[in-house]
């Protein structure tokens, strides 16, 4: 089972995300929240097999929140899930330790795609 942990400081998406994942029998979504630090202190007592991860998020932004999540649990892995594009944007996730990168246009099919792809341990990218 791949246990997952969604980040997003909107509720709907949090709750649209876990709605498309609910369908699947090898993922489950353990927890979620809606900050930076609230990703690091539930992905600490969670320990996830994936993190599903907004850039933007209050208080501390999801690239930051990325790094402390893997300096504590270096075999989660982390996808960002953002609206934001830029080369920046890509790049400090990635530099951050991102294991991947989807924009939420994404499809139902490649978003469980992705979260499988992550947790065996590769690269995703939008």
């Amino acid at each position: 089972m791949i246990s997952v942990l969604l980040v997003d400081d909107h509720a709907l998406v949090r709750a649209g995300v876990a709605g498309l994942l609910a369908g699947e029998p090898d993922i489950t979504v353990v927890g979620e929240a809606a900050s930076g630090h609230e990703a690091v202190t539930a992905a600490r007592a969670l320990r996830p097999d994936v993190v599903l991860m907004d850039l933007r998020l209050p208080g501390l932004d999801g690239a930051t929140a990325t790094e402390r999540v893997l300096a504590e649990s270096p075999a989660t892995r982390v996808v960002v899930l953002t609206t934001y594009e830029t080369d920046a944007d890509i790049l400090r996730a990635v530099e951050a330790g991102a294991a991947g990168y989807l924009l939420k246009d994404v499809s139902r099919a490649d978003l469980v795609a992705a979260v499988r792809t992550a947790a065996r341990g590769d690269t995703v990218l939008a």
